[in-house]
């Protein structure tokens, strides 16, 4: 099954590899569910069954003028889970993906769910404000923003470099991981990367936390200059009743390829 459809009729392109327990990997912006390449392998190769797919918007998902909202988004998650009619699933959600489990979680409910990880994710709360002093300050979005308007694809490969924490020097993935990052943003349709900028920088999740009351896993890199881990990681540990916490010292956002193996071992260990 390569598409399953939406509640307003959106065609998600999805993929649907092996048959064990099913995890199902929910991809950060503005890349698509292939950004889970070390992770599909390692996962599949563990005995589980791995299903990716691309949010509206992203990747082969249709590219809708609207709907850009984790409202929205969790109820696309919801007709993944439901068309598959999956049972006992684990979801992993990486950066704005953590934010789909988090409203999944408090609309749906944990019935179908058995575990949940949240990499590098923007939960609960990345804009700054009065009640979030550790938060990122808007105008850092609205320039994004900016950015993206001006030249999406210039954003896109200067982007990259801060994702996976590229200096003047060192450079922790290829030249050919930038490459193959910058093509995966470029699918994206420009009104969708630019509309979900507003939603993961400023979609308050601490709400969401209570619902996660099944097993959690929170990672993130105290490196992190895309998702800063004190308003994120740090937070979502400290709001979700039981979660297991891991720091991955000195580590960027793109953790799923500068340390794959790492994370594979911890996801694996964790899912098992």
């Amino acid at each position: 099954m390569a598409f399953i459809e939406a509640k307003d009729g959106t065609q998600l392109h999805v993929k649907d590899m092996g048959k064990g327990r099913p995890v199902i990997l929910i991809h950060g912006w503005p890349l698509t569910g292939d950004m889970f390449e070390y992770q599909t392998v390692a996962l599949l190769e563990s005995g589980f069954r791995v299903i990716t797919y691309d949010r509206r918007g992203f990747g082969q998902s249709g590219h809708p003028a609207d709907g850009y909202n984790y409202d929205v988004f969790a109820d696309d998650l919801a007709s993944v889970i439901e068309g598959l009619d999956l049972q006992a699933v684990s979801l992993v959600g990486f950066s704005m993906g953590g934010g789909e489990i988090a409203r999944y979680l408090s609309r749906h409910g944990a019935d179908r769910i058995s575990k949940a990880v949240l990499v590098a994710s923007v939960v609960p709360y990345l804009l700054k404000d009065e009640s979030n002093p550790d938060g990122v300050d808007a105008s850092v979005f609205e320039g994004i923003k900016k950015d993206i308007r001006k030249d999406r694809f210039a954003f896109l490969q200067s982007f990259a470099k801060t994702f996976y924490g590229v200096g003047l020097v060192t450079s922790p993935v290829s030249q050919g991981i930038l490459d193959w990052s910058f093509v995966l943003g470029v699918m994206a349709s420009p009104k969708a990367t630019i509309d979900c900028v507003d939603a993961f920088g400023k979609t308050d999740f601490r709400p969401d936390l209570a619902a996660f009351t099944i097993p959690t896993l929170v990672i993130h890199g105290t490196a992190d200059k895309t998702v800063p881990i004190d308003p994120s990681g740090r937070a979502a540990a400290k709001g979700i009743a039981g979660a297991k916490f891991i720091e991955y010292d000195g580590e960027p956002h793109g953790l799923f390829a500068t340390v794959p193996d790492r994370l594979n071992q911890d996801l694996i260990e964790f899912l098992a």
